[in-house]
């Protein structure tokens, strides 16, 4: 059957028409005009403002890697999209709030000597620790010492006798092992950059990744839902799995631990300043935040296949 034009539709065909090469006449000018000041200024650097810099990050950050390659710029793409990655690290930037009163710290090379001393003789309570690192000209009080073995997660002495290493306990629960964490990109919105969290979970002896859940508010209701999720009776992605290991983050409260114990999981939080012992998931998170970056697309395309079946 032939297809036949209305009057009305050719119009509108003819209208785009023009209206697009218009657009295609006024690209080609300033593209032009672009080249002209580029051979004008010669090998002389484009200097430009802190504003100016903003404003060209966040355009070339919505049109992606791809087509700035395509574009006359004044500057790379790579350096623009720079640009953007640095305006997004300034949001997360509190430098300006820490504090600089109040007790001065422990020289690191006392810390790295109770820590030594802790590690080697697991019978030593904290003053025999502290006489040993007297010995070598070092003054600290018993109390010190405790509060340097507590910020690294190492027990009074007659609980470290008894316990085993972050090695041991994770091959001797290696088949009912799971880690979770969070992940964030970043999404300009009408409203400026919204953060969205991701939460992820990982089987550790497969390596097998269960997306939980995406949302701009990791309120506490929410993360209760997702615990219930994961434990559901049915098709629950912790079904079998006795241990979940997870950071100190907030946003795993109490409520929520309470109902991963209620069915049978048990909560096992990280020491502080204990980035590495999360690593399996810590690996997946940064690969989702690779594959989930528009200026990445190309090679994400070709690793998605990774993230559907779970594969490490």
């Amino acid at each position: 059957m032939s297809f036949i034009l209305q009057p009305w539709q050719l119009f509108f065909v003819i209208l785009a028409a023009l209206v697009n090469r218009r657009q295609q006449q006024v690209n080609e000018f300033q593209r032009v005009q672009i080249e002209v000041l580029l051979e004008k200024l010669g090998k002389k650097r484009v200097l430009l403002n802190d504003d100016q810099r903003r404003r060209l990050g966040v355009k070339g950050k919505a049109l992606g890697r791809k087509a700035l390659a395509e574009l006359t710029t004044i500057v790379t793409p790579d350096t623009i999209l720079r640009w953007h990655r640095t305006l997004v690290a300034r949001k997360w930037d509190y430098s300006d709030r820490r504090k600089s009163v109040g007790r001065p710290r422990v020289r690191q090379e006392i810390v790295d000597l109770v820590l030594r001393f802790a590690r080697e003789n697991v019978t030593w309570g904290y003053d025999r620790i502290q006489g040993a690192v007297a010995n070598l000209g070092h003054k600290i009080s018993d109390q010190t010492v405790g509060n340097i073995l507590q910020e690294h997660g190492i027990e009074p002495a007659p609980e470290r006798k008894r316990q085993t290493t972050w090695k041991t306990f994770i091959k001797a629960h290696w088949d009912v092992l799971a880690s979770i964490d969070f992940t964030t990109i970043e999404v300009w919105t009408k409203g400026g950059l919204v953060t969205h969290y991701l939460l992820f979970v990982m089987e550790v002896a497969t390596r097998g990744v269960h997306f939980a859940g995406c949302t701009v508010n990791p309120s506490e209701p929410w993360m209760k839902q997702i615990a219930k999720n994961l434990t559901d009776a049915m098709d629950g992605y912790l079904l079998g799995k006795r241990y979940l290991i997870m950071d100190r983050d907030t946003k795993f409260s109490d409520a929520f631990r309470k109902i991963l114990e209620d069915e049978g999981v048990e909560s096992v939080r990280l020491p502080p300043r204990s980035p590495n012992l999360n690593g399996y998931v810590a690996c997946c998170t940064s690969f989702v935040r690779l594959v989930t970056t528009p200026g990445n697309r190309r090679r994400s395309d070709s690793l998605r296949p990774w993230l559907l079946t779970g594969a490490a």
